[in-house]
């Protein structure tokens, strides 16, 4: 297999292979000061290398500040696989990624994202002993459901913060993005007692969830147009701009709060930009850390319980930021940026 070394300022380790068939994957090593790295793999149809690895730098620094904010004893990771997953993956190239992830030694623990099902987890497991969250006996499985519910927590706490009620019982919530986080998100929020309206590009799941939980269906761009107080963003990343974030604050959201990675497009001036809106916005990687946790629980030995028991704490961690953010006059991201790298020794 064919590699090459990628460097680039702050990061541990960066590298590039060919799977074979043109296809190339991305790992990319942030920081490994409290454990070694752990992230899952997205596999997804780049428009350009440059796209794939911009992808993987921002995703693999996230997790780094994931897992510290969590009070995990791991680093921050993340590969990509740049390739339609409906056309070019295979049982050889899903076996020639976990060589790749082999090559690292253990520096770099590969899961599931974006593009990669437990089935693929189960072939990559095969061949390297660096993976987690497969659909083995000892294994946590799919991290999507305890996901979800650390989301739902960070709303939880934002409805807390904002409203002096840590529910949202009739509220109206929009979820863009209906995959494995977002579909278990809906489900918290409605049992919850919250008005539902969600998009999705997959009209099947769409028309599932409508079907079978009464949520409200949005064409794909109706978060865009479409009143309400929450809005949750479960999709790709980079979602909120200087476009997208006085248009929801016009649509009177007052709670950002969702399951995607990397939703600010650029980190200081957008999340200064919810900030002069009013709105609440509750930084991606502390909500949605519910996966690694989920996943870091298989160190030592898996215990479900204990998976949930720590992303409740979720909840306490949000709290915390949003009010340390208004004491300072901050943006919430900065704030927890701040704390995050303090962890890290990055500060």
């Amino acid at each position: 297999m064919k590699t090459q070394e990628i460097k680039v300022d702050g990061y541990e380790r960066v590298i590039e292979a060919d799977l074979g068939s043109h296809v190339t994957s991305i790992i990319a090593v942030h920081n490994t000061k409290l454990g070694p790295s752990l992230g899952g793999c997205r596999f997804y149809n780049y428009v350009t290398r440059e796209d794939a690895l911009t992808d993987a730098l921002r995703l693999s620094e996230g997790m780094s500040y994931k897992s510290a904010m969590a009070n995990l004893p791991l680093g921050g990771g993340k590969s990509v696989i740049a390739g339609d997953p409906q056309k070019v993956k295979t049982r050889e190239l899903l076996e020639a990624y976990a060589d790749f992830v082999n090559s690292l030694d253990g520096l770099y623990y590969t899961a599931k994202d974006v593009g990669i099902e437990l089935e693929d987890l189960d072939i990559i497991e095969q061949k390297t002993k660096f993976i987690k969250g497969t659909s083995a006996k000892n294994s946590s499985g799919d991290p999507s459901p305890v996901t979800a519910y650390g989301v739902f927590q960070g709303i939880r706490a934002s409805a807390q913060f904002l409203w002096r009620t840590n529910s949202v019982k009739g509220r109206k919530v929009i979820i863009q993005g209906l995959g494995h986080v977002g579909f278990e998100l809906a489900k918290h929020l409605i049992e919850d007692g919250a008005v539902v309206h969600a998009c999705e590009i997959n009209t099947e799941a769409l028309n599932y969830a409508c079907k079978n939980y009464g949520i409200i269906p949005l064409d794909i761009n109706g978060w865009q147009t479409t009143k309400a107080d929450v809005f949750c963003p479960c999709a790709m990343g980079a979602v909120l701009d200087s476009t997208s974030i006085p248009m929801l604050a016009n649509n009177g959201v007052q709670i950002i709060c969702g399951g995607a990675n990397n939703q600010l497009l650029d980190v200081l001036k957008d999340s200064q930009r919810v900030r002069e809106t009013g709105m609440v916005y509750a930084p991606d990687y502390i909500v949605n850390a519910g996966g690694i946790i989920n996943i870091a629980c298989e160190f030592g030995g898996y215990s479900a319980s204990r998976a949930i028991q720590m992303t409740s704490k979720i909840y306490d961690t949000t709290l915390t930021i949003l009010e340390r953010a208004k004491k300072q006059d901050k943006p919430t991201a900065v704030v927890s940026l701040e704390m995050a790298r303090e962890k890290l020794g990055l500060a």
